[in-house]
């Protein structure tokens, strides 16, 4: 019996921390890069983690430019980011990620495209539970992101849920007022893939510099 609990403490050390981090990654990769890209000639998968590329002053970074401290299963520093780089021939002509965020009925995907320069060309959910879930897919509600890049958000509070006026993410309506609480989700999720995006692929062309630096 002390072998077993000896045994049995030894496996759950090893796979916990492996249950801490949860990435997200596409389920096709191969499908999905021909679907938002057709004119792609392949892709390069990059992973990576804010615990890997800058630890804790890294995450104090993020958090500040989301303007929200990471929590949960879904934001630990070393969650693995599954990134994709796409080329046509040469070319980085765009790229694709995706980001787990917790929502009203459980965890949920939301899925971008983005060109070279990190604008969006592509939004869409690869996991969504919620009763409202159809109207959230709807193609009508992904196409308000489209051409949307990270200065886009920097007046939008994901704490508040709040937009200045004339920002363009005000201007991003939710399908349906029981699906407030996803729709909120949805508009964090969609700044802290930008956010990452910039940090991991992008070399931080949105980062705003301190004064005087």
């Amino acid at each position: 019996m002390k072998k077993w609990a000896a045994a049995a403490g030894v496996f759950l050390l090893c796979v916990l921390p492996l249950l801490a981090a949860v990435g997200c990654e596409l389920n096709d990769p191969d499908r999905d890069v021909k679907r938002l890209f057709p004119q792609s000639t392949g892709y390069r998968t990059i992973y990576a983690s804010i615990l890997g590329r800058g630890g804790a002053a890294l995450l104090q970074q993020v958090e500040r430019r989301l303007g929200d401290s990471f929590k949960g299963l879904f934001e630990t520093a070393d969650v693995p980011y599954t990134l994709y780089r796409i080329f046509r021939g040469q070319e980085t002509i765009g790229y694709i990620h995706g980001v787990n965020q917790k929502g009203r009925y459980g965890g949920i995907q939301p899925i971008l495209a983005l060109d070279s320069e990190g604008r969006i060309l592509a939004f869409y959910f690869q996991k969504l539970t919620n009763n409202q879930a159809r109207l959230l897919r709807a193609p009508e509600f992904g196409r308000q992101f489209i051409g949307l890049n990270l200065r886009d958000f920097d007046g939008y509070d994901v704490a508040s849920g709040r937009a200045g006026p004339g920002s363009p993410i005000a201007a991003i309506r939710n399908p349906s007022p029981k699906a407030e609480d996803d729709f909120r989700a949805t508009l964090r999720a969609v700044k802290k893939n930008l956010i990452l995006c910039d940090e991991f692929l992008l070399g931080n062309r949105f980062l705003a510099k301190e004064p005087g630096a």
